[in-house]
């Protein structure tokens, strides 16, 4: 799990590639739910959470650009 300096440190694209990784990651991890084989029921949580931060800092970066 990253921290917010690590992921601010990200580049857009960058941002944008671990974003689309993390729900890649929650859609397999909902299918093994459905199939009974998921290992950790709390990655669910811990992947929503790192989307929302990533997704956070990529909204602070566009609404700081349209500031200026």
């Amino acid at each position: 799990m990253k921290t917010m300096k690590e992921i601010r440190d990200l580049n857009e694209s960058e941002l944008l590639k671990q974003i689309q990784e993390e729900k890649d990651l929650l859609a397999t991890m909902t299918f093994q739910k459905t199939s009974g084989q998921v290992q950790k029921p709390s990655q669910f949580s811990l992947s929503r959470k790192q989307i929302a931060k990533m997704k956070t800092v990529l909204r602070e970066r566009q609404l700081q650009q349209k500031s200026k």
